[in-house]
């Protein structure tokens, strides 16, 4: 099925595309870049939802304060969250080539997406669960909930849209750290960017990926404000 849809785009742009690179290669780099995406989404928003329930619990005037755990966590998470993309991949290289046994490549990038993707869904989703208001926490105290019955049956339905609508924001950051992946070998749109549109000065190939970038930027906030919207 991929071949064929190859083909027929092959031969659909074959008037216009002129370029060094393939239509194969770039839809395989705009594999790559779809992969690493969901992949570190999905593990980002893992590492988020633990680090936002945690601080919300542990905060002082939280439902278990925990002073230790938060004042551990709370600046854990600011540090990470400071660090540029690039420098951070560049940092975790010896902690990516134990996981994945490579320091370059669409598997290896994942590792580093997902340190830099992870503590910030967690600000972003601590914030929409804060934005909860305190009388539904009051009532659900008195009804004799636990904390847990508290987050997952109160908090979190009740800051649903505004959760959707801040992964989606994070989702089109992780987009333009896959593109920054790229330049330093991670591969996808970003390494074709580097090596095709920049290295070798090719502006149609360059225009292309910018193109695609958009067009994924544009799904996912369309794809993320229609879910946001929905009962």
């Amino acid at each position: 099925m991929r071949d064929i849809i190859v083909q027929w785009l092959t031969k659909l742009t074959a008037p216009v595309w002129h370029s060094f690179v393939s239509v194969d290669d770039f839809i395989t780099a705009l594999e790559q870049t779809i992969y690493m995406v969901f992949i570190a989404f999905i593990f980002g928003a893992i590492w988020g939802f633990l680090q936002a329930i945690t601080l919300l619990l542990t905060r002082p005037n939280g439902i278990l304060p925990n002073q230790a755990i938060y004042q551990i966590l709370n600046p854990i998470v600011n540090a990470l969250r400071s660090l540029p993309f690039v420098i951070l991949m560049i940092a975790m290289i010896p902690i990516t080539k134990l996981i994945t046994g490579r320091t370059i490549g669409t598997a290896a990038a994942i590792v580093p997406l997902v340190a830099y993707i992870g503590p910030y869904m967690g600000r972003l989703i601590e914030t929409s669960l804060l934005e909860v208001n305190e009388g539904i926490i009051e009532s659900a105290q008195a009804m004799g909930a636990s904390p847990l019955q508290i987050v997952f049956k109160f908090i979190l339905p009740e800051a649903k849209s505004s959760l959707i609508l801040n992964l989606t924001t994070a989702n089109i950051s992780l987009i333009g750290a896959t593109a920054m992946a790229g330049v330093v070998g991670g591969g996808g749109i970003g390494d074709l960017a580097y090596a095709y549109g920049y290295q070798r000065f090719d502006n149609f190939i360059m225009i292309v990926t910018v193109i695609a970038l958009l067009l994924l930027v544009q799904i996912a906030q369309t794809v993320g404000t229609w879910l946001s919207q929905r009962r």
